[in-house]
């Protein structure tokens, strides 16, 4: 349980080996085909310690033969920014202190208060994912990087447009489907040991920064625990949707897409569906 509070926040944020050797070595994939544009679909990790972070040569060369970067949410609306807040409300007539009792409550304030500098209360209103992404963030120290954040910095420096693969409706209904209660109880045990909980983040940073999509993909089954019904939701039923996409937005722009490393890998990640439709997708090795 703990593994997956991990990998739902990085998201992954975070599969198999029959992908040949060389192609287990890349997280920059090029997408060719009779009816679309040449594109790309890079593999990232949403939040990681900036000693660890680095923009690959290869990734910036994709990105300045792109035309429009998609990311999976466009994170830099103002109105998607507007829309997040207010899907991260708990709701009118509940509080998130319903869904705990008082040890972990108590538990849960401490820390905030120790290691974020503020209690529970302030999050009494938000959703768990709130609560867990700052503790998150609170476990890298100050200085935390995100490819997200770099490639919109970057798109406005290249004055290219920024979009989204998904409405911040699709997103939050994904952590909306995993029940409160459940979301805490893994929060609460990955306080209990958060030295384990900082040594599997280590794991799955070490993973990416290897670049074997099939190494990410297990360490992401693994983390869920091998629950059908988490993976369907979080990688891949919004696999199939980003795949159902491509062709319409690709069709007359060059598009670097930009998602979490996790679905890249996998009979159903990204990369082999992309193939089964036809197209042809090979990794950008250095």
């Amino acid at each position: 349980m703990k593994k997956q509070i991990v990998t739902i926040i990085a998201l992954l944020c975070f599969l198999m080996t029959t992908v040949q050797a060389q192609e287990k070595s890349s997280l920059l994939w090029k997408i060719e085909g009779d009816n679309i544009q040449t594109s790309y679909f890079f593999g990232t990790i949403h939040m990681m310690p900036q000693n660890d972070f680095s923009m690959p040569q290869k990734v910036k060369d994709a990105f300045e033969s792109s035309d429009e970067i998609y990311l999976e949410l466009d994170m830099d609306s103002p109105e998607m920014m507007q829309e997040m807040m207010k899907e991260m409300m708990i709701g009118e007539q509940d509080l998130l202190s319903n869904h705990v009792d008082s040890t972990e409550y108590k538990l849960l304030d401490a820390y905030l208060k120790e290691n974020v500098g503020m209690g529970f209360a302030q999050f009494n209103k938000f959703k768990p994912l709130y609560m867990s992404s700052t503790i998150m963030s609170s476990f890298m120290g100050k200085q935390v990087a995100s490819y997200e954040m770099t490639f919109i910095g970057m798109a406005k420096a290249a004055k290219k447009e920024l979009k989204g693969l998904e409405t911040v409706n699709d997103q939050m209904s994904v952590f909306d489907s995993i029940p409160y209660e459940d979301q805490l109880d893994e929060l609460v045990e990955m306080l209990d040991d958060p030295e384990e909980t900082k040594e599997l983040y280590g794991k799955m940073v070490a993973k990416y920064k290897s670049e074997n999509i099939d190494s990410l993909y297990n360490f992401t089954l693994t983390s869920f625990d091998n629950d059908e019904k988490m993976i369907d939701a979080l990688l891949l039923n919004r696999n199939k949707n980003w795949v159902k996409k491509i062709p319409e937005i690709s069709k007359e722009k060059k598009v670097i897409y930009a998602v979490g490393a996790g679905h890249l890998g996998g009979k159903k990640g990204v990369i082999q569906l992309l193939k089964d439709e036809g197209y042809t997708v090979t990794p950008v090795l250095d």
